[in-house]
């Protein structure tokens, strides 16, 4: 566990946070990692669909047991809230009255219908940054498009690129989209809190996540619209390198990414793996040649890889100046030796599912640093505590809601 000065740069900052699933979750663990106190509001009848998906503790399902759920909830408290109760929306505005962030990944139009807009929610605190994240933002001919990351994916173009040349498109295992939006999503917020602090002013932010996900995607726009050449499904294959892939090496499914840019890297590459016939002939002299041959290439290099494990052939093409890494599996990215020296694994201890792995930062900052303070949480494990320690109410006012079905 990574630790740093009991200060972080987010101390203070109160964050509302209605998040789903993936996308919403994360912008708010950004927060969370660095100080806010984030406060997630579920429904017990539809709490959020992460926790009903594996892997489970033990594979015994459980609304408390996901790991999925657990791996990006960390360090924040979380409350059970019926927001079609007349009173659960009160609730829900004496939550905005408190907070200095109200974030929130519905459907365009839930929280108008819920009497949760955004006039009426600055009406309620004219300095909360409201910050809106959808498909296709809040606003436009398909905002209304409902859907997750996976069917994103598609629309933004990546899945038409993924996949080998001669297969079907092939979607990506979590959908891209979901991951790419919350860094945009956290750098707006930043920016906005640092707008309120110079104006005393509040701010809206409307995210789409198919917008954010097409900034990666810019030279392939560029290749169309300058040479009308649309990008195609390559495989592994690059058109900078040859060899490009992931090779066969020792062992129940290992294997080596290899990546041959320029003919110095190739001749290095070819005294690794010993010379041979084929590594001389002219058709594999330069990477234009390569590219021509790569089918043939890649079938004489896995000959000579299966021979090698892949960490000691890692080390001896990295030797060598050629970019070579082991394909890790989750066991391995565990027991890295790189990542446990930098801290980037957080155990915590849930009190469902014990011990869990949390992700750390990718970097560390000389003032502030990422903690990790209390596990994922429990469903509406925290519903008493926000209501009496955060909003002050009175013992007898959150009796009588809970006795009513508000939480």
């Amino acid at each position: 566990m990574q630790r740093g000065p009991s200060k972080g740069v987010f101390d203070g900052i109160k964050v509302l946070d209605f998040g789903q699933v993936l996308a919403g979750p994360l912008i708010s663990s950004y927060l969370a990692k660095y100080g806010a106190t984030v406060v997630r509001v579920e429904w017990s009848e539809r709490p959020d669909m992460t926790r009903t998906s594996a892997p489970f503790k033990d594979n015994i399902p459980g609304i408390n047991r996901s790991g999925s759920f657990a791996f990006i909830n960390a360090n924040k408290y979380d409350m059970t809230l019926n927001l079609n109760h007349p009173k659960g929306r009160e609730v829900a505005k004496r939550l905005i009255r408190w907070a200095d962030i109200i974030s929130e990944n519905f459907s365009p139009g839930t929280m108008e219908r819920l009497g949760l807009g955004d006039e009426d929610i600055n009406k309620l605190n004219p300095k909360i940054i409201i910050l809106h994240v959808s498909n296709q933002g809040q606003t436009g001919p398909q905002a209304h498009r409902r859907g997750f990351g996976i069917q994103l994916v598609s629309q933004a173009g990546f899945t038409h690129i993924t996949g080998w040349p001669d297969g079907i498109p092939v979607c990506s295992y979590l959908g891209y989209t979901d991951l790419i939006a919350p860094r945009f999503a956290a750098t707006a917020l930043i920016a906005a809190l640092i707008y309120r602090r110079r104006t005393g002013r509040g701010l809206c932010l409307d995210l789409s996540q198919l917008e954010s996900s097409l900034h990666f995607l810019a030279p392939l726009f560029l290749d169309k619209v300058i040479n009308n050449r649309e990008p195609q499904r390559l495989g592994n294959a690059s058109p900078f390198a040859a060899p490009h892939g992931a090779y066969r090496c020792k062992g129940a499914d290992r294997w080596l990414a290899i990546s041959v840019h320029n003919d110095e890297e190739w001749r290095a590459f070819c005294h690794v793996l010993g010379e041979s016939g084929w590594t001389s002939d002219p058709k594999f002299s330069t990477l234009l040649a390569r590219k021509k041959s790569e089918g043939e290439l890649n079938r004489l290099i896995e000959e000579h890889t299966i021979h090698f494990s892949a960490e000691e052939l890692m080390k001896l093409l990295q030797q060598k100046g050629v970019p070579a890494g082991v394909v890790q599996n989750h066991r391995d990215l565990l027991d890295d030796p790189q990542l446990n020296y930098r801290g980037f694994w957080w155990w915590l201890d849930h009190r469902e599912i014990g011990a869990y792995p949390h992700l750390g930062t990718p970097f560390s900052m000389s003032k502030t640093q990422a903690k990790a303070r209390m596990p994922a949480p429990c469903l509406g494990e925290h519903t008493e505590y926000v209501c009496r320690e955060l909003l002050k109410m009175p013992t007898e006012e959150f009796d009588s809601l809970l006795v009513e079905g508000v939480f």
